[in-house]
């Protein structure tokens, strides 16, 4: 992919597709026959030659169309036009069957994505402590199931599920960033299956029936092969739900409208980095009513701890009656002790929507911000963001009330240092 980065070395561009000694990873399509009496036809495994000569899109011209013809095969031949546009990662590929036998054929047309079950290259990351875990493996689609995963453990132990027969859907491979798939977006009655072909190796794809082919007749399949980025505004034009390739997990609920409004401000300010930290002021100013309750909570704490610290050492013998003062010391002064962690707790969930938002967005692979900070997808190389947010925490944990418990109070400066050796 032209446009991308191998991630280990900028070098090299990105490959999604690749057949080497160590990685499988292809698209392939056929025919087998509708009954074992019809024999064999041309499949992925058969020989094909290629009559187009060009091979390079010209200068000015806006696609390439790269045409390869099968051997036939019981007098069955299948001819593929794969149609290539500039600047688009779908390609249309055109299946013609072309039966020159003495007798009709009754086929059945199958796409699929083969690949092993290697997890994907992913961009530097926090392994410790388990950061988030981009997902690898099959997904299929249809309105029936909606967005099925199927992974390749779930393969192995033959505990996949899905809805196997729609006249609508798709089947794709996906990884961090990247995805592959077979589009056919007419309502065609179709099968969608996955299986292990081998060690190591699955294949997800869909049948689709073509129906009768008379004796020296032939029948034309269109259907669309994408293979390319996770750019989920292009991916939604492609077809129904192929955006949910782009796996937010849990959080899509509250992580789609949060790219929504990540990526108006992009097209706003023209700076990945700065239109997040745009987006985190805004979510800032929308929970600052929360936060400034929280605020007030904990000065009326902070205000009250003296006479509680008190009132603890004169009633240290009697913890009944400490408890009975300390809840009318509350009530008197109208102080709810949990109510700095309320507000806080709510917007947990909203921030981590807008991280996984963060991790899974191939728009920020490679992107730069400012400076020393050239690609947004990948660890600070000086570590002075998460100093930085070291030095804040610290200062948060100093401006709040001191707990009245020694041991919660030293927990109160253990826990910001945990978490920055968690974010380093």
């Amino acid at each position: 992919l032209l446009k991308h980065q191998d991630q280990d070395n900028h070098e090299h561009h990105m490959v999604v597709l690749d057949q080497t000694a160590t990685h499988t990873y292809v698209a392939q399509s056929g025919l087998i026959g509708s009954n074992a009496a019809e024999g064999a036809l041309p499949t992925h495994k058969t020989l094909f030659t290629v009559l187009s000569t060009e091979r390079n899109l010209a200068e000015g011209s806006n696609e390439l169309a790269i045409k390869l013809e099968s051997a036939p095969v019981n007098g069955v031949k299948l001819v593929k036009t794969y149609t290539f546009k500039r600047g688009d990662y779908a390609i249309d590929v055109k299946q013609d069957v072309v039966n020159t036998s003495a007798a009709a054929i009754k086929p059945q047309l199958y796409v699929q994505l083969q690949r092993d079950g290697s997890e994907a290259k992913a961009a530097e990351g926090p392994a410790f402590m388990g950061g988030p875990v981009a997902y690898t493996g099959m997904a299929i689609f249809n309105q029936k199931g909606k967005y099925q995963k199927a992974e390749f453990k779930g393969i192995e132990e033959g505990k996949v599920e899905f809805e196997k027969v729609d006249d609508n859907g798709w089947v794709a491979m996906v990884q961090h960033h990247f995805a592959s798939a077979w589009l056919q977006n007419d309502k065609v009655n179709r099968e969608f299956f996955v299986q292990k072909v081998g060690t190591n190796l699955y294949a997800t794809g869909m049948l689709f029936p073509l129906g009768e082919i008379a004796a020296g007749q032939s029948k034309s399949f269109d259907a669309k092969l994408f293979v390319g980025p996770q750019e989920e505004n292009k991916l939604k034009d492609l077809a129904p739900g192929l955006e949910y390739t782009k796996d937010y997990g849990w959080t899509h609920i509250m992580a789609a409208p949060l790219f929504w409004l990540l990526d108006k401000l992009h097209s706003l300010i023209g700076n990945w980095g700065w239109a997040i930290v745009a987006l985190v002021v805004l979510l800032k100013a929308v929970f600052f009513p929360l936060n400034a309750s929280a605020y007030r909570s904990m000065a009326k704490m902070k205000a009250l701890n003296p006479r509680i610290q008190t009132m603890r050492e004169n009633l240290k013998d009697d913890p009944q009656k400490m408890q009975q003062e300390m809840l009318k010391i509350y009530r008197e002064e109208k102080v709810n002790p949990i109510g700095g962690c309320l507000p806080i707790l709510i917007q947990i969930p909203v921030f981590i929507a807008l991280y996984s938002v963060l991790s899974s967005s191939v728009e920020i692979r490679n992107a730069p911000w400012m400076a020393w900070i050239t690609d947004l997808s990948v660890k600070d190389p000086f570590y002075v963001l998460p100093a930085l947010m070291t030095a804040s925490t610290l200062l948060q944990t100093w401006l709040n009330p001191t707990p009245p418990d020694p041991v919660q109070a030293k927990m109160m400066w253990i826990m910001p240092l945990l978490f920055s050796v968690m974010f380093f």
